[in-house]
């Protein structure tokens, strides 16, 4: 069966084989048995119904997604991510007020772990013991270091994760400033990752830290990336949108000083003297 996978726009995560199409109408030589529409973000939700209108008149047509709540199955190595990506859990307990996850999978759901050295889990320390451990023993025979891109909750972080992240080849990790309360865990995460040298110096302790939402300030941005610093961490600042989308054009301004690698070096180096 041939399944196109229509997305509304690239990410560095999109898959690149010639099945995954990129947030374009229908050419005159195009077929398939069926056509899947991905939708990750709210604010492009117009576009993947646009392009539903257009796709359907090829074949069967599905739309669904984060965007749509849609609850997730079984993880398909290169299906909606691109090869070396993988998703060894689903869902999250927390119920962060900027965060749909929640809402769609309250619950953590462990997956069949699939080869992958990028790992995209909402939650991965809040899998049981036993999955933690095999996630880590798959990440051994991976070609390439190992990248968790989120997952990883300060707050659940053990010195017995600590001990698994030494024992791979570690690219980075990252964790999460979103609000006052992540501050503390941080803290304490940034001095257990310190004697693996997992810290703010070799770039494998990264961190998000959410930016831009309503009552957000350039000041009070700024001294959250100055703790994130201090803490061990390397920042991302990381826009926060609404669900059309929108952002503060200054706010924009504000993040590229603080998400781009090369420029946020430059710029913390009076945080970390």
């Amino acid at each position: 069966m041939k399944v196109l996978r229509i997305f509304p726009r690239k990410t560095r995560a999109t898959p690149d084989d010639e099945f995954a199409i990129i947030n374009r109408n229908p050419e005159l030589f195009d077929e398939a048995d069926k056509i899947n529409i991905s939708v990750a973000f709210t604010y492009d939700i117009p576009i993947a119904e646009k392009l539903y209108n257009e796709w359907k008149h090829v074949a069967p047509v599905e739309i669904g997604g984060p965007a749509l709540n849609s609850i997730g199955t079984e993880f398909e190595p290169g299906m909606y991510l691109k090869n070396g990506y993988t998703i060894t859990s689903r869902g999250c307990t927390n119920k962060c007020w900027f965060c749909s996850v929640w809402k769609r999978e309250p619950e953590v759901k462990e997956l069949i772990i699939k080869p992958g050295w990028i790992i995209q889990d909402d939650n991965l320390l809040a899998c049981s013991d036993q999955h933690i451990r095999s996630v880590f023993e798959m990440l051994k025979l991976q070609p390439k270091p190992a990248v968790f891109s989120g997952g990883i909750e300060a707050k659940l972080l053990k010195s017995w994760h600590v001990d698994l992240f030494s024992k791979i080849r570690l690219e980075q990790l990252f964790c999460a400033y979103d609000t006052p309360d992540d501050l503390d865990p941080l803290i304490e995460a940034g001095k257990l990752l310190k004697p693996a040298n997992i810290t703010y110096e070799t770039r494998k302790a990264r961190c998000y830290v959410l930016i831009g939402y309503p009552t957000d300030t350039f000041d009070k941005a700024l001294i959250r990336i100055e703790q994130t610093v201090r803490a061990g961490f390397f920042p991302f600042a990381m826009l926060w949108r609404n669900e059309k989308g929108i952002v503060n054009t200054n706010w924009k301004k504000f993040q590229r000083e603080y998400a781009n690698p090369i420029i946020t070096a430059v710029n913390c180096k009076k945080f970390n003297q």
